[in-house]
């Protein structure tokens, strides 16, 4: 069903696969990881979603796994990776599908693509600056967390202020289902909030209860992402 594939990024060669779906073909989907993570992780929604009708694509973003690249940028490049990635592989309608991080690059990317159909994307974080200063230790002193700004920056030469889904959103006119865990407080669901807040088309927001990071997306919340896609995938438009 699935077989290996290397998606050309943005000088940067990215390992993955390339999965069929087992029936009448409906869409696309794109897999995209958290940190620390692989495009394995995403086993499970090749089996559930290639009996629905879905290819799916899915690769180690840059700097992770076995893919090229110095480090991770957030979304600066990896934005850019995903649009340049897709250009050789499969046909629309494409779903972005991300968690984490994965959900920060799939909402940076969504106004740049028109083959963008849908955007689902769990646990994201609002803006780099943001998220990096809330997990920065207590005791780092603003002038420290500015220096460390402009060390990451120096480093992965990218714009952090440039890296922000909730900038994004106000360009996204494609249907959004945004998922966060409830008692996520590594990326608290205020992230998601400011998210849902700013972004221009169709959108929802799933709050998991008693969901830390990284377990929103469970059985349950899965079987209303179904729901959510077909009706997204039969109407043809924004719902």
């Amino acid at each position: 069903m699935c077989d290996d594939a290397v998606f050309v990024g943005e000088g940067v060669e990215l390992t993955g696969w390339r999965c069929r779906a087992s029936t009448a073909r409906r869409g696309t989907l794109v897999y995209l990881h958290g940190t620390g993570d692989n495009h394995t992780s995403g086993a499970g929604l090749v089996e559930r979603f290639a009996g629905r009708g879905f290819d799916v694509l899915a690769y180690d973003s840059r700097a992770q796994g076995e893919s090229e690249g110095e480090v991770c940028t957030y979304g600066f490049f990896e934005k850019r990776d995903l649009r340049r990635g897709l250009d050789s592989f499969g046909s629309g309608p494409f779903v972005r599908v991300g968690s984490s991080l994965g959900a920060a690059v799939a909402l940076q990317e969504a106004p740049l693509d028109s083959r963008v159909i849908a955007v689902i994307a769990a646990e994201t974080f609002s803006d780099l600056r943001t998220i990096a200063t809330e997990r920065a230790p207590f005791f780092f002193m603003p002038g420290l967390i500015a220096r460390a700004f402009q060390l990451a920056e120096k480093q992965g030469h990218f714009d952090v202020d440039e890296v922000s889904p909730v900038i994004a959103a106000a360009h996204i006119t494609v249907p959004v289902l945004l998922i966060h865990g409830g008692a996520d407080v590594d990326t608290p669901p205020d992230h998601s909030r400011r998210v849902l807040a700013a972004l221009a088309g169709p959108k929802r927001l799933i709050l998991v209860p008693g969901a830390r990071h990284n377990e929103s997306l469970r059985g349950e919340v899965w079987s209303e992402v179904e729901r959510w896609l077909d009706r997204v995938i039969e109407a043809g438009q924004p719902q």
